[in-house]
């Protein structure tokens, strides 16, 4: 198995958060996800979680990592990695509505196919998987309902890249003073 990987060095100001996604994007162009497609907005965004969350609670650098696999059966997952200079687990928390913080791994664990963490060095990695689907053909229409009707195409990526962009509609739409209306740059 092969895998690419890149890596970029995050300062500990919050600015920084903006770089590390215009880095992503231009990584993500360059594995062959362009800017646009569903798959990619996803990664910004969780990228912009994970990395906010690893600045703002840690006050401290951190390490972003992206992981493209090159094989037949790993081609199509993308894998995001955090490092920072904290051992405490990360803890997803419910927050209320008129709060504008609180929501980075609720967002993760909504988004991603997989993610979790573990001990790195002094400190600790956060990662997540998203699986990408193989884009429609260009001759695909869209039925009546909404979804494409390609013969061959794989219904249950097609309804996951759905779901996850109803879920982004949804949360940007519910909370609009969050930061995940801004991830576009």
């Amino acid at each position: 198995m092969q895998v690419l990987q890149v890596q970029l060095n995050v300062g500990a100001d919050p600015a920084e958060v903006g770089r590390a996604r215009r880095w992503a994007r231009s990584r993500l162009a360059g594995s062959g996800i362009q800017d646009g497609e569903p798959v990619a907005e996803t990664l910004i965004l969780l990228i912009s979680e994970l990395v906010t969350n690893a600045v703002v609670h840690t006050g401290a650098p951190a390490v972003l990592r992206m992981l493209f696999g090159s094989g037949e059966a790993e081609a199509g997952t993308v894998r995001v990695e955090v490092a920072d200079a904290s051992t405490r687990p990360p803890k997803p928390r419910q927050a209320r509505d008129a709060e504008t913080n609180g929501r980075g791994l609720e967002l993760v664990e909504g988004l991603a196919d997989r993610w979790g963490w573990q001990p790195e060095g002094a400190g600790k990695r956060i990662w997540c998987e998203v699986d990408r689907c193989a884009p429609a053909p260009k001759s695909a229409t869209a039925s009546a309902s909404g979804s494409a009707s390609v013969p061959g195409a794989t219904p249950a990526h097609e309804s996951r890249a759905c779901v996850r962009t109803q879920l982004v509609d949804t949360f940007c739409r519910r909370h609009p003073s969050a930061p995940a209306r801004n991830v576009r740059r």
